[in-house]
């Protein structure tokens, strides 16, 4: 009974201890912490523009892809 009672009182003990601090790295409420710099870059900064082209005669394009037996 004695043991229940100890179990008991150390779980309501341990329920008012302050969660352990969890420290990776600098703090952020340090003013002096060094961040990184952001640099502006455009949305569209790598865009192509592909324009509409004529089409090609399909003969040429189906002779390229032809295999070259002895005839040609």
């Amino acid at each position: 009974m004695r043991f229940v009672f100890l179990v008991a009182v150390a779980a309501v003990l341990s329920a008012c201890a302050r969660p352990p601090g969890v420290a990776t790295g600098t703090d952020p409420s340090d003013p002096t912490t060094k961040v990184a710099l952001l640099r502006y870059v455009p949305v569209t900064g790598g865009l192509v523009d592909f324009h509409p082209i004529e089409p090609k005669p399909w003969t040429d394009s189906n002779r390229a892809v032809t295999p070259k037996t002895g005839g040609e």
